[in-house]
């Protein structure tokens, strides 16, 4: 089977998460992924366990890609990455607006070497907005989008969620974009500039929304409850009333309430009564075979690091291990993409800074000899001391 990206090439200066998980999903899809790291680093360099020199966080969203280290603070390195780019279909990017075009990388310049070339530009509040200068992580979006305030319940304050939504849906959506823009060109010629928000992205992406703008929280479904189970807790699906009249007329769980009783009353008596029952649960067959006759959608709440103790997650292979260049192997996120006749997979694990300097000038260039040694003793071509 082949990949469906595969003869793509992807020039990826991108940093941190946005950007780079683009790349990544890019790469799982066969597309040859080069990113494009600053002699200082790609900041998830400082974040996870380092196993065979490479940090978990950038090895999770730089899997195989192949990486050049490039001093773009010279003439010599932007000259370089500018015929890097002249080779690529794709360009990632997520600096802040105007930073590409300051270092002579933006798309007029790039658009000019190659017509059909498609280059994504992620960015917290876009590239032409009053804002679009403001540094922008993935928690800022999330509190300027109102997932924070979101997150108070029960009288607690305002707190950050603990995934960087706003950094993943902009890479995804950013991915769609892309795919699209490949599509069109191969109708127009033409390549594009995808001018990607994090901020747009996260609005669109946000199924919640409507409540909030439209005042219309008493119209939505109600938060699913966590119950504790002898098994541990599990959540259910669903409105209370529809629990309830599940375990009452299916389970024979009996109504405590009396008559004349205040529909508070009601309500407190009821849980206490669905709580004892979810309690006298043993274990999980005990807990799926209950929920599966009474119809409920229900989840163990899990801690992530027993993601392997799932049945679902071992036979789709969600997790995967790759080599950790130490003589073992390393755990890491499988592709997400299933398809009938192709193939998508991560390949390798992800790359040194500047690992693969020489290997790219040859492959993407077409240098000889003599011009490979000597962009490789110049100033602009950086590698990491192993």
């Amino acid at each position: 089977m082949t990949y469906p990206l595969e003869g793509v090439q992807v020039l990826d200066l991108s940093r941190v998460l946005a950007g780079p998980f683009a790349g990544r999903m890019l790469s799982d899809l066969g597309a040859d992924v080069v990113k494009l790291e600053p002699p200082q680093e790609d900041l998830t360099r400082l974040w996870g366990a380092v196993i065979g020199g490479v940090p978990g966080y950038f090895h999770q969203q730089n899997a195989g890609k192949r990486d050049v280290c490039i001093d773009l603070s010279i003439p010599e390195g932007v000259a370089l990455a500018q015929q890097l780019a002249a080779k690529a279909d794709i360009v990632i990017e997520n600096f802040r607006p105007g930073v590409m075009d300051r270092l002579g990388l933006g798309y007029r310049q790039l658009n000019a070497a190659r017509k059909d070339l498609i280059l994504l530009s992620i960015s917290g509040f876009g590239q032409d907005s009053p804002e679009s200068q403001r540094m922008a992580y993935a928690a800022v979006i999330h509190a300027e989008s109102g997932l924070v305030t979101r997150q108070a319940r029960d009288g607690r304050p305002p707190q950050d969620i603990r995934v960087s939504m706003s950094d993943t849906n902009a890479a995804l959506h950013g991915l769609v974009a892309v795919l699209a823009a490949m599509h069109l060109r191969q109708t127009t010629g033409l390549g594009q500039h995808i001018d990607m928000s994090m901020l747009d992205a996260t609005v669109v992406t946000d199924d919640q929304l409507l409540y909030h703008l439209e005042d219309s929280h008493d119209t939505g479904p109600a938060a699913p409850d966590i119950w504790d189970t002898g098994f541990g807790p599990v959540l259910i699906a669903g409105d209370f009333r529809h629990i309830w009249r599940q375990l009452n007329t299916r389970a024979d769980v009996e109504d405590p309430t009396q008559a004349g009783a205040s529909l508070e009353q009601k309500i407190q008596q009821r849980r206490e009564s669905a709580a004892t029952f979810f309690r006298s649960l043993r274990t999980r067959a005990e807990v799926q075979e209950i929920m599966e006759s009474l119809g409920l959608a229900w989840g163990e709440v899990r801690d992530s690091s027993t993601l392997m103790e799932s049945d679902t997650v071992r036979h789709r292979g969600v997790l995967t291990e790759v080599d950790d260049r130490v003589g073992g192997l390393r755990v890491i996120p499988q592709s997400p993409y299933r398809f009938s006749d192709a193939e998508a997979a991560v390949r390798s694990g992800a790359p040194h800074r500047g690992e693969h300097n020489e290997e790219v000038l040859r492959d993407w260039l077409e240098l000889n000899d003599e011009d490979v040694d000597r962009w490789l003793a110049s100033d602009a071509l950086v590698a990491a001391e192993l």
